[in-house]
């Protein structure tokens, strides 16, 4: 007896993939995901950093809010010091609550990517129409912003219902964030066609390993060490992506942010070595060295 399943992607492991270099020969793609989101006040979904009482609750809302007043620009010039480019996946909402931290993304040419309007709500509780249009409004509002339509997308919560890649596709995304199960691109089937599955991390994400399961700063940034040299080792046969997810409420701490500095210090001293760069390039790479179709690189 089979189990349910998805039909979105076929089982390809890792040691059967297409042979695919990055630009200039490189072997490992590197991104960072910056997560700028707005929260509706005293109501709807918020991640509690301390456990949460009735609403209002003050306490987890300004906690949050630290990441857009202060945080964001405290990594922005980390970024540049750095020249380290970043993927901005941002809430609509951004646009009319933090104008001047959108211009600010805007002037370092960063990629910004779909990220729902607000993560006060979840894809996975709307109805086909509902979802449709919220796609619809927080694409047409980074349109209006940027001059360009958002190619990727990352749902609130990372919360799918089960036609978002349909929605996605038909929407008129190139590639998805939503989807963490391997360490290179991945062609998924949609109803309206292919749709490219970028590589998001779980791991080396501050949510998890700082929310979730209480990892100190210190760890985090050994977290990003350790895995990105554990990954320059294995992509000298294999062209792997590195995500770093991260947000400003929680590593914009100023005690989080110099553990933080050091270890992304680390990843850009290889810039020689590794491909810096945004997960919308990476999509586009990858889909012209490995188009939909190709053998072992997407569904048939």
């Amino acid at each position: 007896m089979s189990l349910p399943d998805h039909g979105r992607y076929d089982y390809v492991p890792i040691t059967r993939r297409p042979e695919v270099t990055w630009p200039e020969g490189k072997r490992l793609a590197v991104y960072i995901g910056l997560n700028l989101e707005h929260f509706a006040f005293a109501e709807g979904l918020g991640a509690e950093l301390a456990p949460g009482g009735p609403q209002p609750d003050i306490l987890n809302y300004a906690w949050r809010d630290y990441g857009n007043r202060v945080g964001a620009w405290r990594m922005l010039d980390l970024l540049d010091r750095l020249s380290f480019p970043a993927t901005v996946l941002a809430n609509s909402a951004m646009y009319g609550y933090t104008p001047e931290l959108m211009a600010a993304v805007r002037a370092r040419g960063d990629e910004v990517a779909g990220h729902g309007r607000t993560n006060s709500d979840r894809q996975s509780t709307m109805s086909e129409a509902q979802e449709r249009a919220m796609i619809e409004e927080a694409t047409r509002t980074i349109h209006a912003a940027e001059g360009v339509a958002p190619t990727g997308w990352l749902s609130p919560w990372i919360a799918e219902s089960k036609v978002t890649p349909d929605l996605l596709a038909e929407a008129g995304y190139r590639y998805t964030l939503n989807w963490c199960m391997d360490d290179q691109p991945v062609w998924m089937r949609t109803r309206s066609g292919p749709l490219l599955s970028v590589p998001y991390p779980q791991e080396v994400n501050d949510i998890p390993a700082i929310v979730a399961r209480k990892d100190s700063a210190s760890d985090f940034a050994d977290m990003i060490v350790d895995n990105f040299d554990e990954m320059l080792d294995q992509s000298q046969g294999q062209s792997l992506v590195m995500g770093i997810a991260l947000h400003p409420y929680i590593v914009g701490q100023p005690f989080r942010l110099r553990h933080l500095a050091r270890a992304l210090t680390h990843v850009a001293g290889h810039r020689d070595e590794v491909w810096l760069t945004r997960a919308g390039d990476i999509a586009e790479h990858w889909a012209r060295a490995v188009p939909p179709g190709a053998k072992d690189g997407a569904p048939r």
